[in-house]
């Protein structure tokens, strides 16, 4: 038997055991008491660091726990494994294909993940740049195509001049693309988007059911949808027959409008602009592309804009307005273009200012009357109309409603519920991702794969160049195929999709991930979902979570499953912080888990990780700290090193008797700290407190060992301790757990054993309410431990609050104690 502690030997030998006997499986057919533990999967850029482990090992205590509660757990991984890092990495060493390089990072995770000890179904693992999985990504597609969900349109969007591909607004930061820096363009291109808008409704009604889900992610959710009703208004373009429509939540402001302003994406612009403001335009909008889209909207940026040299006609009162193009509306919310009104909208206010435009005041409060010339600022609150003809007089809400109704009987526009939720852009001009399975025929038009063709694979024989054009483009035997329709020569499409397609819908595929006839089994992911516990960081809860919550809603409403919300519960892990700052490759300040796993081992890792703050919360990464665990299990190691022999081959007594008071007082500290910890992992995952809680525990342990005579350590309450606290110990450190339960003389795998039942008479103190007495009257209560002595209590009692009013200059005759019942005090006035 190994006497020193030595966790890198004891943690090999354990995951080789659990690995051979495949402890980890989960059995698709044993439902009924299923528990669907998920974490989101990584893209694989390179070696993982402690930031990132602190998923997995959440994850990891989860999966663990409900296995020892009797759950056949389902706890799978895989890789999210297209995108463009692969593709630049290709592109910079010249003499790696994008595929080589991503299966090679993936390698070196898997086994990083496995020297973690995390306790995944590797037969369940899926990688999205596999053709068995994209294969069926292109199938999702294709029935999206089928169900009029995916179509292709001309729209303006950010384009990295030196990656050549469409970026998402996320990915611009301060007008640069945020993978190599240069500077970002607008560009209308054929893209192909996801009608994500007609779940708009449902995704944003459907955020109730989601109890399990942080408030936080369901605001963020609710906002992101930008639900809003006003009217949708069409104001005449002066001089021909084009219209231009504009949502707004404000028609009782519409005299006040004094110009219109289009977003510098919108393809309004080209058509509105005149051929002498043509230049004037082109430069602003150029001008405009450098800026961030969203930071250019925000309260304090600088107003700018441009005349298109167009006139729109004031439905309300025919008057001539201006129509600008401004850097200050946004392509993405409304319609792209909006009805300026500068008495009431701070911004329209500034630029009318800045470029001389007309200042016309509709609403005035009871205290104001404010007049064009005494404006200094919009004037934003309520009301009533002026300058609003038939309407002059109105409280402005009660405008709102009746103006409303107005436009509609007058034809100039219409009641409308508007979101700032857009259709899902998802073509991207690269290479590595999933081909969109469509082919161009010049007879047939736009044509979907067959689905018996998919995969459409992508072609291994291609070069990479410097400029970053995608090599489909110009691939010939990829490029040039026949039409399945008719059979004339056709081209196929040569975008790729968003990665953001891919893992909308990987937790499904997980359930049947070697199947090849069909993207899962029906019966059994409707067995198997909702997932009943997804974590991941808090940096997925828009896009990715929204985009999963929509492809879901789509397949219920296809007949593909029968759920509609992919997640029941959702946990946000913080991050992991180091010198201040966020852990990354690019800041130079990540911590490797294989250097710490090489000094401390794995369960040091994992102990440390859990205990540095509540996982909810971001943390600062210390050294000290991940030494203070590794001396947490050294102790552990040692204390059971010296209590082995006597109870190795032991067996335990149910319901012994217990003499000493610090024997109960430890079972009791046993029985109080399942509990806690039963309770921390049920609750809301507090685990740095569980650990926290073993920590103390092992302390009293240490303490009745050492204070104790070694003669009369009862044996009883060391085989209890000694299991229950490695059961407990188990999620957390696994391997010196299993280590040490073998050692025990422990036949099964402590995975594979049940949590410790909590014995309620053991947390019972042993403790009785005596009456106090101060000449025959009662004038206190007190608790006591019926073990004290007279001595013990009596003290007890005369430092009683109420007692000393009594006694306090006055002497003590004598005290009577009857055991259990009373205790009186004598005294003399």
């Amino acid at each position: 038997m190994t006497t020193n502690y030595n966790p890198q030997d004891i943690e090999k030998k354990w995951q080789k055991i659990w690995e051979e006997k495949d402890v980890f499986k989960a059995s698709i057919d044993n439902y009924e008491r299923k528990f669907y533990d998920l974490v989101m999967f990584p893209y694989p850029s390179g070696t993982l660091h402690v930031g990132h482990v602190k998923n997995y090992v959440i994850g990891d205590v989860l999966a663990r726990y409900k296995r020892m509660r009797g759950f056949n757990v389902m706890h799978p991984f895989g890789f999210d494994a297209f995108g463009l890092p692969a593709e630049n990495a290709a592109i910079e060493k010249g003499n790696i294909h994008p595929e080589d390089w991503t299966m090679q990072n993936i390698n070196i995770i898997r086994e990083q993940i496995k020297r973690l000890g995390i306790s995944y179904d590797w037969d369940r693992e899926v990688i999205t740049c596999k053709e068995d999985y994209y294969k069926w990504t292109q199938w999702l597609f294709i029935q999206l195509y089928k169900n009029g969900l995916a179509y292709k349109k001309k729209a303006p969007v950010n384009w990295c001049p030196n990656c050549m591909t469409v970026l998402a607004n996320e990915q611009v930061v301060n007008g640069k693309c945020e993978r190599c820096g240069t500077t970002v363009e607008i560009r209308h291109l054929e893209q192909w988007y996801l009608k994500i808008t007609d779940y708009a409704e449902k995704l944003l009604n459907d955020i109730e059911k989601l109890t399990g889900w942080p408030e936080n992610v369901k605001t963020m959710q609710k906002n992101w949808i930008g639900k809003s009703t006003g009217a949708e208004v069409e104001f005449k373009i002066d001089g021909n027959d084009k219209t231009l429509k504009v949502f707004t939540t404000r028609p009782d402001t519409l005299w006040g409008v004094t110009f219109m302003a289009l977003a510098p994406e919108s393809p309004l612009v080209e058509e509105l602009t005149t051929p002498e403001n043509h230049e004037k335009v082109e430069e602003f909008l150029r001008k405009v592309s450098l800026q961030d889209r969203f930071k250019r909207a925000a309260e304090g940026t600088e107003k700018e804009g441009v005349f298109t040299g167009n006139y729109a006609i004031n439905p309300v009162n025919n008057e001539k307005i201006p129509i600008y193009v401004a850097n200050y509306i946004l392509y993405e919310y409304g319609t792209g273009a909006i009805m300026a009104v500068p008495a009431h909208d701070q911004r329209d206010y500034e630029f009318a200012v800045k470029y001389n435009l007309p200042i016309r005041v509709v609403i005035n409060s009871s205290e104001d009357t404010s007049t064009e010339e005494t404006l200094k600022e919009a004037y934003t609150g309520e009301g009533k109309l002026v300058n609003s003809g038939e309407f002059t007089g109105l409280d402005n809400k009660e405008a709102i409603e009746k103006i409303s109704s107005w436009l509609e009987i007058n034809n100039i526009g219409k009641v409308v519920t508007q979101y700032k939720l857009r259709d899902w852009l998802i073509s991207r001009q690269r290479y590595w991702g999933a081909p969109i399975p469509i082919i161009y025929c010049e007879n047939c038009g736009t044509v979907p794969v067959p689905e018996e063709d998919l995969p459409v694979k992508l072609p291994r024989d291609v070069k990479f160049e410097p400029t970053g054009k995608s090599p489909l483009i110009d691939h010939p035997y990829f490029k040039e195929v026949n039409c399945p329709k008719c059979g004339a020569k056709a081209t196929r499409e040569v975008d790729t999709m968003d990665t953001f397609v891919d893992s909308s819908w990987y937790y499904l595929r997980y359930i049947n991930a070697k199947l090849e006839e069909k993207p899962f089994e029906k019966k059994d992911v409707n067995r198997w979902l909702p997932v009943d516990q997804y974590i991941g960081g808090v940096e997925h809860a828009i896009l990715h979570l929204l985009y999963s919550r929509f492809i879901t809603k789509v397949l219920k409403d296809l007949g593909e499953i029968d759920f509609d919300e992919p997640f029941k519960n959702l946990f946000t892990q913080g991050m992991i912080y180091r010198n201040g700052a966020k852990m990354s490759k690019s800041k130079g300040n990540v911590v490797s888990p294989d250097e710490m796993i090489k000094k401390y081992g794995t369960d040091s890792l994992r102990t440390y990780i859990l205990f540095m703050a509540p996982p909810e919360r971001d943390a600062e990464w210390n050294d000290s700290g991940i030494e203070g665990a590794y001396r947490f299990l050294n102790k552990v190691w040692n204390n059971y090193m010296r209590i082995i022999d006597k109870i190795s081959s032991y067996e335990l007594v149910n319901d012994y008797n217990l003499e000493e008071k610090q024997e109960k007082d430890l079972r009791r500290k046993l029985h109080q700290t399942i509990a806690k910890i039963t309770n921390d992992i049920e609750g809301n995952f507090q685990f740095n407190t569980a650990v926290s809680s073993l920590m103390e525990l092992l302390n009293d342990f240490s303490d009745y060992l050492n204070n104790m005579p070694e003669t009369k350590w009862n044996k009883n309450l060391l085989r209890e301790f000694s299991e229950n606290f490695l059961l407990m110990l188990s999620p957390i450190a696994p391997h010196i757990s299993e280590e040490l339960w073998k050692i025990l003389g422990k036949e099964s795998l402590i995975v594979e054993s049940d949590w410790p039942e909590i014995d309620k008479n053991a947390l019972k103190a042993e403790e009785i309410t005596l009456a106090v007495q101060v000449n025959g009257k009662l004038r206190s209560q007190i608790t006591i431990d019926i073990n004290m002595n007279k001595d013990e209590i009596e003290k007890i009692a005369l430092s009683d609050d109420k007692i000393r009013k009594y006694t306090s200059g006055n002497k003590i005759a004598k005290v009577i104690y009857v055991p259990r019942k009373i205790i009186n005090i004598v005294i003399k006035n």
